[in-house]
């Protein structure tokens, strides 16, 4: 398999840089007049693969509310996964792990191994029990042609209070993650990828705490996943001012701006499109 920022920047040139999550929500499912059961979160999922596959840069699936219903919840996302795979569209599986040791080299087998069901093309991950925690995982995407999306400024209120810290170097650690970010990704780059497998998640409301906190979003030469573009919140224009020079990098998620306008395809489709052109208009 080709390496996963080498299909991401190929992905981002033929259906742009819109990323859409598909979070089947209960409220959602309730709008959709779906069930709240096994049965609404297939299909719903299903719908929002066959109907966004040909119009985004990835889809994302939330893994949480798929395990909310047990092993049947997890057989979905599994038929998900695959369905985006026949589809030719990538999933980052928005699962958001992070551990140590033989249980980190767990999750990366079940997220990121060939073969696993669960396995789409990338897995969000929880650096706070230190960066170097994520090697497993790092070194497992990289021999599956696989990538990883680290946590590093995130949207949430409670997420400054760690990520805003400041070590005794005087280095916030938000940046820690991003140099380890870019360290990860120098070889591929040196080799002449245009993007790294290893890329960090960035909130489209941080505003300017990037720049403040010194972290340099374009060195880290792997992909950015900006969620909160749209009904969280985030504007074309905030998600611009976030990555900056990095916005070639950069993939702009949103999920019930676009999930809203369901469930009927073509309302979805619309809904992506015009989501698409709103980030392509705004310099």
């Amino acid at each position: 398999m080709r390496p996963f920022g080498e299909r991401l920047a190929a992905a981002i040139d033929a259906r742009g840089r819109l990323t859409v999550g598909i979070d089947p929500h209960a409220s959602l499912l309730a709008a959709w007049g779906l069930g709240d059961d096994v049965a609404g979160l297939r299909e719903f999922s299903l719908r929002c693969v066959e109907a966004l596959a040909p119009h985004v840069a990835a889809l994302k699936p939330q893994a949480a509310f798929y395990e909310r219903h047990g092993s049947a919840g997890l057989a979905v996302l599994e038929e998900a996964v695959a369905a985006a795979r026949a589809a030719d569209v990538l999933t980052i599986v928005d699962a958001k792990r992070g551990d140590i040791g033989s249980t980190m080299q767990g999750y990366a087998d079940a997220f990121l191994r060939e073969g696993s069901p669960l396995a789409g093309d990338a897995v969000t991950l929880s650096p706070y029990l230190g960066p170097g925690s994520l090697d497993p995982a790092i070194a497992t995407a990289r021999e599956n042609g696989r990538g990883v999306f680290v946590l590093c400024l995130t949207s949430n209120p409670e997420g400054a209070q760690v990520q805003h810290a400041r070590v005794a170097s005087g280095e916030s650690v938000a940046g820690l993650v991003a140099a380890a970010a870019a360290r990860a990704n120098a070889q591929e780059r040196a080799a002449g990828a245009p993007l790294g497998s290893v890329g960090l998640v960035v909130g489209a409301t941080v505003r300017d705490a990037a720049v403040e906190l010194g972290v340099d979003l374009e060195a880290v030469g792997g992909p950015l996943l900006v969620p909160g573009f749209g009904a969280q919140g985030g504007t074309a224009a905030d998600v611009r001012a976030v990555v900056g020079s990095a916005w070639s990098a950069s993939l702009p998620s949103t999920s019930r701006g676009v999930l809203g306008a369901g469930p009927d395809a073509a309302g979805l489709v619309a809904a992506a499109q015009q989501a698409r052109r709103d980030l392509e208009e705004t310099v």
